[in-house]
């Protein structure tokens, strides 16, 4: 039975910003990012399953995705949960909705971590997630490899 990877790319506008950086991404900043997620498993042999052939069906996957990650971080502020970020939200937050606080700095490599934890526990049975690429910009990005993170 052949493993196959399936991957598929899904962008979101944010800001942030990284409390106590010392450069520039302290400030507050957008990106337009684009996240590239792969899951991995067999494709279903059962002639009368409707998924027959499929791994997984790409809606699901983009239902799964969606809900977990582009609806929460999409046109959102992403802060820390600290003593700063709390104070920051408090001046924004009667102007502007959508602030997300998080329990970790915004960077992009935890935000992998997060968003693989979030989408690793959703996807349907007999299908592991493999690995996240999120691109900040077209030329710098991270990634996340589910060997490497116990997954």
């Amino acid at each position: 039975m052949a493993t196959i990877r399936l991957t598929k790319e899904f962008s979101f506008e944010a800001a942030h910003a990284l409390d106590g950086y010392d450069g520039p991404c302290r400030e507050i900043h957008g990106h337009s990012y684009r996240l590239f997620v792969t899951v991995k498993g067999h494709p279903s042999e059962d002639s009368r399953d409707p998924k027959y052939g499929m791994v997984m069906d790409f809606g699901i996957l983009k239902r799964i995705v969606q809900e977990e990650v582009v609806s929460t971080f999409d046109h959102a502020l992403v802060l820390r949960d600290s003593e700063e970020g709390r104070a920051l939200r408090g001046q924004l937050a009667a102007r502007f909705g959508n602030i997300v606080c998080v329990p970790y700095q915004p960077t992009c490599e935890n935000m992998l971590d997060d968003f693989a934890r979030r989408i690793a526990a959703r996807l349907p049975e007999g299908v592991r997630l493999h690995a996240l690429k999120l691109h900040e910009t077209a030329t710098s990005f991270a990634e996340w490899f589910a060997e490497e993170n116990g997954f």
